[in-house]
């Protein structure tokens, strides 16, 4: 079913692909278990599969050296994290349509964590994230830097003063998921005093944890550029801490042997249409 759903087509029409190609070859390229109803790849089947992904991708290629850009067709399926898809991403779009007029793009909000699984087992082909992952069948191109502070509400009695992350836990933590890059990077802050946070409550987006922050809820870490609003109207306080939150940088990923050319066209576009901050400037 995933095969069928990725390639937009049957499973039925894709299990007579198979059995065409193999009467072709002359080889079974899967060994079938009826009793599981599940496919494995055999020894044949596992040494045509790189030959395969390398034939996908040369045609891509191209398509993208030879055919014009606004007769490119096809659809591009990108993941994309929150911030980003308030701050530059309709800008991405735009320019997107304007060069591509024939290419769909087909877009998964989500946390990084999710996100580049989805990108691992090929049902993405480009991640737009905070952080950089660090396997190597990952390439990163820098996406720039945002400032993340903890805010609360005015109303919480919090001391004044720069506070230590020891008198920050005296309060409710507002994070998302414990996979995400948010919640990580809050708990690296904690561990870098020797400090453990256990009182947290988690919820799936930074806009719910905005607005819990402002019902007096709790704590959390947002970027200013998202929230100036909020700060100037005094419906959130930035709360100085010491130390400070480090900046969170963004990145655009893609798999290296990926079947997708211009997912790599697209991620060179985004870190040239990202206004988040570049190292040197």
């Amino acid at each position: 079913m995933a095969a069928s759903d990725r390639l937009r087509s049957t499973q039925s029409t894709v299990s007579m692909r198979i059995q065409e190609l193999e009467r072709f070859l002359g080889v079974s390229l899967f060994e079938r278990e009826r009793s599981q109803r599940s496919l494995r790849l055999t020894a044949k089947g596992r040494a045509l599969l790189p030959l395969a992904e390398k034939m996908i991708q040369i045609e891509m290629e191209i398509r993208s050296v030879v055919v014009a850009p606004e007769n490119i067709s096809g659809e591009l399926r990108v993941g994309v994290a929150e911030v980003i898809s308030v701050t530059w991403l309709p800008r991405l779009i735009k320019t997107m349509r304007e060069i591509y007029p024939k290419v769909s793009i087909e877009m998964d909000e989500g946390l990084t964590h999710t996100l580049i699984e989805q990108l691992k087992i090929g049902s993405l082909d480009l991640v737009l994230a905070p952080g950089r992952p660090s396997e190597s069948l990952f390439r990163s191109r820098d996406l720039g830097c945002l400032d993340f502070y903890w805010m609360a509400s005015p109303s919480l009695p919090l001391p004044n003063g720069p506070i230590s992350p020891k008198e920050i836990v005296a309060w409710p933590i507002i994070t998302l998921s414990q996979e995400s890059f948010h919640h990580r990077s809050i708990d690296e802050w904690f561990q870098s005093e020797e400090v453990v946070f256990k009182r947290f409550d988690t919820c799936k987006s930074l806009s719910v944890a905005a607005s819990l922050a402002v019902a007096g809820m709790g704590i959390t870490l947002l970027p200013t550029r998202c929230y100036k609003k909020e700060i100037e109207d005094g419906a959130l306080k930035i709360v100085q801490t010491s130390p400070p939150m480090p900046r969170v940088s963004f990145s655009a990923t893609t798999l290296i042997n990926g079947t997708q050319p211009l997912a790599e066209i697209v991620a060179t576009l985004a870190a040239q249409i990202s206004d988040f901050e570049k190292e040197g400037t």
